[in-house]
């Protein structure tokens, strides 16, 4: 049992401030990770950090559970946190999220395969043929990102 599975057996259904992160793989042909989670939305990998985990531990942690790829250094996208992000749960948990999100194109290994737990399908997508059923908040950050990219023309981490 994790950190949150016990606070909310303390708590139960109250409201809960809960930090994560977010992390947009990039690979070396500018297409982004997305990963299919199990109700069949696209997103990008990410989840809850753990006690006594960096915000970067559990972005390499979280990419690596849930697509089998390893991935090192990864560099602050934003913050995003605030009432328009809250969530309940079918379940009747409420949490109001602050999401720390990553972007990364440093790729160091693993084989591309879903966890079949949180993940059903992983795969690469270039920018302009993102799937429809992705998270509007992540398609406009991908879609930010590489318009930044290309407007600053930088090479962000090697």
């Amino acid at each position: 049992m994790g950190y949150i599975e016990k606070l909310r057996k303390v708590v139960g259904h109250q409201p809960l401030i809960l930090t994560g992160v977010a992390v947009a793989v990039v690979n070396e042909i500018g297409e982004f990770l997305l990963q299919k989670r199990m109700d069949g939305k696209w997103g990008v990998p990410g989840g809850f950090i753990e006690l006594g985990e960096s915000a970067e531990e559990a972005g390499r942690r979280e990419v690596f559970e849930e697509t089998g790829i390893q991935i090192d250094k990864l560099k602050l996208v934003g913050v995003f946190s605030g009432q328009e992000h809250y969530i309940k749960l079918q379940n009747g948990d409420e949490f109001y999220p602050i999401t720390i999100a990553y972007v990364t194109n440093d790729i160091k290994g693993g084989t591309l395969k879903a966890d079949g737990i949180e993940t059903a399908e992983a795969r690469f997508f270039p920018v302009k043929s993102l799937p429809t059923e992705l998270n509007p908040l992540i398609k406009n950050l991908i879609e930010q990102y590489s318009l930044f990219q290309h407007e600053e023309k930088i090479k962000f981490i090697k």
